[in-house]
């Protein structure tokens, strides 16, 4: 049997996130799966308890099963994170009185820094590298550019919507995490290329949608499509390990710290809900400044 029809409040809480909170597929996707294997584990462990019985001694069961199948601490602190979630939005609706993961400790992670490319071979990749003349190329094409001059998540490019561009204050509006808004400024030639490219599009390609990014089919980009080009292009211009759009995003974020950008304004930027999480860039800014020191200073 299934873990959502023992538990029927695990279907409730993924549709409130789905049509509330307004989750994006892939977040939605690790939630549930995180979510079900938890209550599969109670229901092979603990003869399925009700959700009003599960107790932290249960869950550090599981979390302690997922640490013997070495699974990274960096994996667990995010199925923890679901299941706070899950709990949380149980007291919420009344179905419980009170959490059992008030006790719950999370695991430490190492903190590393965050990839990114160099703004020379960004520059290669923009300027340099060739794309296919023909409806995928020119996707690929300003899709990078799209990704490197607004420090989107993927999502965000993916889901991007045609009234979202603002040409005339040059500007875009994206929803990003938790159907949170922001705005990022970004150039008049970005927004000219968005502005030829959908030109092009509205006379080449029959769109069923009204998102920016199209196939020549007139369908939205898929997550791995993307995800394969962005790793081609990047592989011609740099030797990073990590080629991911969401490597394009830390570039974002680290070109603009180290040419003196306010954190908190590139914070907003990022979409980012704390400073906590944009305060990671400033590592690779002050290594930046050490690099220049050692290159310039005599007594380095």
């Amino acid at each position: 049997m299934r873990s959502n029809e023992t538990y029927p409040l695990l279907g409730k809480f993924l549709n409130y996130l789905q049509f509330e909170r307004r989750y994006s597929q892939h977040t939605l996707i690790s939630y549930e799966t995180d979510l079900e294997q938890f209550f599969n584990f109670l229901m092979a462990q603990f003869d399925a308890p009700d959700v009003q019985a599960i107790s932290s001694a249960m869950i550090r069961s599981w979390l302690a099963d997922l640490k013997s199948k070495d699974l990274s601490a960096k994996s667990i602190n995010r199925k923890i994170s679901a299941l706070k979630s899950f709990f949380k939005y149980q007291v919420k609706t009344g179905a419980l009185q009170k959490t059992p993961m008030t006790v719950i400790v999370s695991p430490k992670t190492n903190k590393r820094l965050p990839s990114f490319v160099e703004e020379k071979h960004i520059g290669l990749l923009l300027n340099d590298v060739e794309f296919s003349d023909d409806w995928s190329g020119k996707t690929q094409k300003l899709a990078l550019q799209v990704f490197y001059a607004t420090g989107m998540r993927l999502s965000e490019l993916i889901g991007l919507k045609e009234n979202q561009v603002d040409e005339a204050n040059l500007h875009i509006k994206v929803l990003g995490k938790g159907n949170k808004e922001r705005i990022i400024p970004v150039p008049i030639e970005l927004v000219q290329a968005i502005k030829n490219y959908l030109r092009e599009k509205k006379e080449q390609i029959t769109a069923t949608c009204g998102n920016v990014f199209v196939t020549e089919k007139g369908a939205p980009l898929k997550p791995r499509y993307v995800y394969a080009f962005v790793k081609q292009k990047l592989s011609a211009v740099t030797t990073v390990q990590k080629k991911s759009p969401h490597v394009l995003r830390h570039s974002f974020a680290t070109h603009l710290m180290n040419n003196g950008a306010d954190l908190n304004a590139v914070k907003e930027l990022l979409g980012h809900s704390s400073l906590a999480a944009t305060q990671v860039y400033t590592h690779n800014s002050i290594e930046k400044l050490k690099e220049v020191f050692k290159k310039a200073h005599p007594k380095a």
